[in-house]
């Protein structure tokens, strides 16, 4: 335990400091992997709402210091890759995203 009052405060920023990364961190964790359970699936309009979200919260997370720049776009690129590829699967057997949703 802490013993001088700055070290007190300094224990008590970075609790709150870690809860608010772990919520950032996990949110992002959780669209992509949404995202991914959709692909597989082969849920177009799910795959690209869930994908969306994944990159707005890794963006998120990237702005405010949490995760590194290069890290979220390693993310960011691997989601959109496979999202084109489930796309371009799609367009091969004839359907389209509109298609798809009716």
């Amino acid at each position: 335990m802490p013993n001088t009052r700055s070290a007190k405060k300094r224990l008590r920023q970075n609790q709150k400091r870690r809860l608010r990364n772990l919520w950032f961190r996990g949110r992002a964790k959780t669209f992509s992997k949404k995202a991914l359970k959709a692909m597989a699936a082969g849920d177009v309009q799910n795959a690209i709402y869930y994908t969306r979200m994944a990159i707005k919260a890794l963006d998120k997370a990237a702005a405010k210091g949490i995760l590194h720049k290069n890290n979220v776009a390693r993310r960011k690129s691997r989601l959109m890759r496979r999202l084109n590829a489930l796309l371009q699967a799609q367009e091969a057997q004839g359907e389209t995203p509109e298609n798809v949703a009716a």
